[in-house]
């Protein structure tokens, strides 16, 4: 039932939503330095399988180079990008990825295969079915780049973000229904977080905070 729906919704967006993708695919071009529209970036998904994760592209070309992580005013995101990523614009050609089986509508966000290979007893748990667009983890940190410290950006993630986005979702995936997962599509639709998520994300902020101040 859950998989069927996804695929109808995914075909369904993928139709209404084509002006929109013209549109954001000639503002991608017109102001991206003359790279692809497309940003397509390994990830891993179902059992450990990879695919290639699609984005409308944000960046400047080759931006890989300097990290793969984004801060708050990164010079390497440009200003379409940048109204892209703030209205999530940016992940919708994902439902591409969705119709294609690597996604669907609702699971844990897929992540590169380094950061997989760190935490890979709760990868273990959390990909016996193909991750999502989002889950209440996608929701508590919508604006994760905004609490990632610059100076300290991998180590942060890696230590405080996301082991706590892994939490989220593992504990979503143990009470997950038919009726929650369309619950988490409205809420993200709408930009609404949970207000459980919230103040987790909030807490979890503060706590990230705290670490990185108590190692300077």
């Amino acid at each position: 039932m859950r998989h069927g729906f996804d695929l109808i919704c995914a075909a369904t967006g993928l139709l209404v939503l084509s002006p929109l993708f013209a549109l954001i695919a000639l503002a991608v071009k017109l102001n991206g330095g003359g790279g692809p529209v497309f940003y397509l970036q390994p990830r891993v998904g179902k059992n450990g399988r990879e695919f290639y994760l699609i984005k409308f592209r944000t960046m400047v070309s080759d931006a890989d180079r300097y990290g793969l992580l984004t801060v708050p005013e990164d010079r390497r995101v440009t200003f379409v990008g940048r109204f892209l990523r703030k209205h999530k614009l940016d992940e919708l050609p994902q439902l591409i990825n969705v119709l294609k089986g690597d996604m669907r509508l609702v699971g844990p966000r897929p992540e590169m295969k380094r950061y997989v290979d760190m935490f890979r007893s709760e990868y273990k748990v959390l990909l016996k079915d193909p991750p999502g667009i989002t889950d209440p983890a996608s929701l508590a940190y919508r604006h994760e780049e905004k609490m990632l410290k610059a100076e300290c950006l991998e180590e942060h993630y890696v230590s405080q973000i996301l082991p706590h986005k892994l939490r989220l979702s593992l504990e979503y995936s143990h009470r997950r229904t038919f009726f929650s997962d369309l619950k988490i599509v409205l809420q993200t639709l709408v930009g609404a977080n949970v207000a459980e998520c919230e103040s987790s994300s909030t807490s979890a902020s503060q706590q990230s905070s705290n670490a990185v101040s108590s190692k300077k």
